[in-house]
């Protein structure tokens, strides 16, 4: 019984994430996004925490990793794209008022490549044995939580600018390059805990505290920034 109950703490708690990005969806679909970047970071947390259960009890299988990947799209792929789908169909569109309405009926819907992209990322993901201890590409947790600090941090800014909409689309565009693209990024797996073959890490940890305590809820925002910038500046400087 025991060994049954074992089994599945994991997947219980990968359906935790799931159900946290349902919840998401569902707030930012009523224009709640502050509610739906708590759910993200629920979700990040119970993402976090499903794979350590599972190597701890070490009872990982394919099921699981699977199910891993389909509750993170909906969690960090889905619901970030509605809640940027909810953005765009409130901003105001830098057009003349006889085609104001019909951008704003059908530019927000292009949000959903983010979907697509965190999906294909996703499965790329699964079948890609270089990413055991980093990554190629900007994971889909990282991405969802910069969408939900940029849109519930800078939201009254936003709404002021004619010009954000296209802003918007231009960096959506950008983050779906960066969830496929061919860029190796640091991962915070940590062999041991000496400082030499750990200073990245921890530079990028102890960096995110200050931003934190200045910038709170848009901190996630620029902290992955930041993480993109610096794994950059790690390849570069590997390269020469």
């Amino acid at each position: 019984m025991a060994n049954i109950i074992t089994r599945h703490i994991p997947n219980t708690i990968t359906c935790c994430n799931l159900i946290s990005g349902c919840v998401a969806i569902m707030a930012a679909i009523y224009g709640d996004l502050k509610l739906a970047m708590l759910f993200i970071v629920v979700g990040a947390v119970f993402d976090f925490f499903d794979g350590m259960a599972a190597r701890l009890l070490h009872v990982s299988s394919p099921i699981g990793k699977e199910l891993d990947s389909l509750a993170d799209v909906i969690t960090f792929g889905l619901a970030p794209s509605v809640m940027l789908f909810q953005e765009l169909s409130i901003l105001e569109y830098p057009f003349g008022s006889i085609y104001r309405w019909q951008f704003s009926g059908v530019v927000p819907y292009v949000a959903f490549l983010m979907a697509a992209f965190s999906a294909l990322r996703l499965a790329k993901f699964n079948v890609d044995e270089r990413q055991a201890t980093s990554f190629i590409g900007l994971p889909t947790p990282a991405n969802a939580l910069f969408w939900g600090s940029l849109l519930l941090g800078l939201d009254r800014q936003m709404q002021a600018l004619n010009w954000a909409p296209m802003a918007l689309i231009c960096l959506m565009l950008l983050s779906c390059w960066l969830l496929v693209a061919e860029l190796p990024m640091f991962a915070l797996k940590f062999k041991q805990w000496g400082w030499k073959g750990n200073e990245i890490k921890y530079i990028f940890v102890l960096s995110c505290i200050p931003l934190l305590i200045i910038f709170k809820v848009l901190a996630f925002a620029i902290i992955i920034a930041w993480y993109v910038v610096l794994s950059t500046y790690v390849n570069a400087t590997k390269k020469q």
